[in-house]
């Protein structure tokens, strides 16, 4: 095999990998979904948050290596200045993509701190 086939061979690889990541996400967060509704273990609006936030993070992991396949085979095998502005526009979308669903998932901007809410506070009563 030719190395640009054997690179091809590869990049689809990981396309497929990362659309099996999705899938298999998506499945798994479906089922704990369903399990809460038989169990109701949790408030509604809890388990439900949950669901959203796994069902983006396998998303999230799936773009991941599907940018990356892209990368692999436009680079590796094609690299003129044409094949190379697509995949910039490829991956400017989905890195907005990544990055709206990452606003999503965590409630903020990259750029602010974590809310406290989820962080131990100090002790600040004296030692007296």
């Amino acid at each position: 095999m030719e190395f640009e086939g054997a690179i091809e061979v590869v990049g689809k690889a990981v396309d497929i990998a990362g659309v099996v990541v999705m899938i298999c996400g998506a499945l798994a967060a479906t089922g704990l979904f369903a399990r809460w509704l038989v169990r109701r273990e949790d408030d509604f609006a809890v388990a439900y948050r949950r669901y959203r936030q796994s069902l983006g993070r396998a998303i999230l992991l799936g773009l991941e290596f599907l940018v990356a396949g892209d990368i692999i085979r436009t680079v590796a095998v094609s690299p003129s200045f044409s094949s190379v502005g697509v995949l910039a526009a490829i991956v400017v979308v989905r890195t907005f993509l990544s990055f709206s669903l990452e606003v999503e998932l965590e409630g903020r901007w990259p750029w602010q701190r974590p809310t406290s809410a989820g962080l131990r506070q100090p002790d600040t009563r004296s030692a007296g």
